[in-house]
């Protein structure tokens, strides 16, 4: 169940988070990348709200996500705008491409799942090899504040008038690992009738910015940029909402 979006996640994150639906960094990302010329790759690709606008610019980005349910999403969407991605169904652990990458980026926190640090270094070792020389990884992380998020209660309608609920609860904070577990509750309601429920593990792990820097370092990455807000090379503050890195394999 860990990180898992199965079916009821997956629908309350395409509600939520729907193809083309921008944080800022849509915008950022089109920008940053708008000079690739070769491919380009977004790993936990999920349903699509990066991809398919970048695909659209004209970019040739393709994706990965452990979920299948999330590539439905995404290759649902995807078709309606006749578009025909490369996505397939991989793991940050185990991904593997023949084809190296202009870019590779990961927006919005989805490299937060991989909780072990251990891990965690070794999928940036893969990113690095996955890379063309001079090639560039860009990595958005939470501000570590988030570290200390209260629970929380969420809706959402559907189009059929159907009510989703999602109950997060907060049952691990581990201040040594920096990492966090909670239990997301996902309900379905008809005619206040409870039609479906889904209990998802979710775990993440939380990074301070230098020591996202030096694993970056240690992965073999220079030329570090570090940004808050989207606001390319304006280093982080206290209150921003994200926090963006960007880094090159060396020629």
């Amino acid at each position: 169940m860990n990180n898992r979006y199965g079916t009821l996640t997956s629908w309350v994150y395409n509600l939520d988070k729907p193809a083309g639906r921008s944080f800022g960094d849509i915008e950022f990302y089109q920008e940053r990348l708008r000079d690739c010329r070769g491919p380009i790759l977004e790993p936990a690709v999920g349903n699509g709200r990066m991809l398919i606008p970048l695909l659209e610019a004209g970019l040739a980005v393709e994706g990965f996500d452990a979920s299948e349910e999330m590539l439905v999403y995404c290759r649902d969407a995807c078709r309606a705008r006749g578009l025909e991605p490369k996505i397939t169904r991989q793991t940050f652990e185990g991904f593997s491409y023949e084809t190296r990458f202009e870019a590779i980026f990961i927006p919005l926190g989805s490299f937060q799942l991989i909780t072990d640090l251990a891990s965690a270094k070794i999928v940036l070792r893969r990113f690095h090899d996955h890379l063309l020389p001079g090639g560039r990884l860009m990595i958005d992380l939470d501000p570590i504040g988030g570290f200390f998020s209260a629970d929380s209660v969420r809706s959402w309608t559907t189009p059929e008038g159907d009510l989703l609920t999602l109950t997060g609860t907060r049952v691990e904070t581990d201040f040594v690992a920096q990492t966090t577990v909670s239990h997301l509750r996902y309900e379905h309601w008809r005619d206040t009738k409870l039609i479906d429920s889904e209990l998802e593990l979710f775990s993440l792990r939380w990074w301070g910015v230098n020591e996202f820097v030096l694993s970056l370092t240690e992965a073999g990455f220079d030329e570090i940029v570090v940004s808050g807000n989207y606001q390319y090379g304006r280093f982080p503050r206290k209150d921003d909402d994200s926090i963006s890195f960007e880094a090159r394999r060396p020629m």
